[in-house]
């Protein structure tokens, strides 16, 4: 990553340099975050398991754990857009990946949510959201796939 940077660092322009710095500096953050969310995890588990003993009928623990694995996920995909962009592949906004990420945070919401507390509009809104980005990510998929399809047809004259 840092050597491909390198080695382009030289063609790129004033923006260019500017995003590249940038993203080094968001993905050494992100890294950072992941780790201490990672081990924050860990030592929940161990906490969970060793110290309270983990039971395995009671739900909020679960949704505690699996949370926090979703937002390390979450975490770890944001992290490898801005890799995508030290590497020159992509822009540096993509908006499949930026509706991917919001799917992934409302599944968290999912995962995590109290049904016996929370109101059945919110779970409404919540379930319309899900389905409204779920739309827009198949549109701009079925965009880039066509565009992909026209950029490698010969075109006949």
């Amino acid at each position: 990553m840092f050597k491909e940077t390198a080695e382009n660092w030289h063609s790129l322009g004033l923006y260019g340099w500017f995003e590249q710095a940038i993203a080094l500096i968001l993905t050494a953050l992100t890294g950072a975050v992941i780790i201490i969310a990672v081990i924050d995890l860990v030592w929940a588990v161990a906490r969970d398991l060793y110290l309270k003993g983990l039971e395995p009928v009671d739900h909020t623990v679960f949704q505690s754990i699996f949370g926090m694995i979703m937002t390390v996920l979450i975490a770890m995909e944001f992290n490898h857009t801005i890799l995508s962009i030290l590497h020159r592949k992509r822009s540096i906004v993509q908006l499949r990946t930026v509706i991917l990420i919001a799917l992934l945070a409302l599944a968290r919401k999912f995962i995590i949510i109290d049904l016996t507390e929370t109101a059945p509009m919110t779970i409404a809104a919540l379930a319309f959201a899900a389905l409204s980005l779920g739309c827009v990510y198949w549109l701009v998929r079925q965009q880039d796939s066509r565009e992909d399809a026209e950029a490698e047809s010969p075109h006949a004259s």
